[in-house]
């Protein structure tokens, strides 16, 4: 999800949080539910029923509100107008190991 999520940063002009660690947090949400549900399901919502949710498709990343309006309810993807927005679009295995240490 890391190289997924550098490659949707580039190709839709947004980058990620300056604080690396929502970042980190996002993405790993991310492919713990690729790898539990088959689908990166926004990791920053509640679901009553992730499998049901994962199916329909509306919330897997990008989500539909990405997609339509650039508006990432994770902070994993921002518009560089955005407060939060930093200048990178990049993170590296490094730094995604370190910050989601205790998670």
């Amino acid at each position: 999800m890391r190289k997924f999520s550098e490659q949707y940063a580039r190709r839709s002009g947004t980058y990620f949080c300056v604080d690396k660690g929502v970042t980190s947090v996002v993405i790993k949400g991310l492919a713990e539910h690729k790898d539990t549900l088959g689908a990166p399901l926004c990791p920053c919502r509640h679901y009553d029923d992730k499998v049901t949710e994962a199916k329909q498709g509306f919330w897997n990343c990008p989500c539909v509100p990405m997609r339509e309006r650039k508006e990432c309810h994770c902070m994993l993807f921002l518009t560089p107008d955005n407060d939060f927005a930093g200048k990178d679009q990049e993170i590296s295995s490094e730094e995604l190991k370190e910050l989601t240490v205790n998670f």
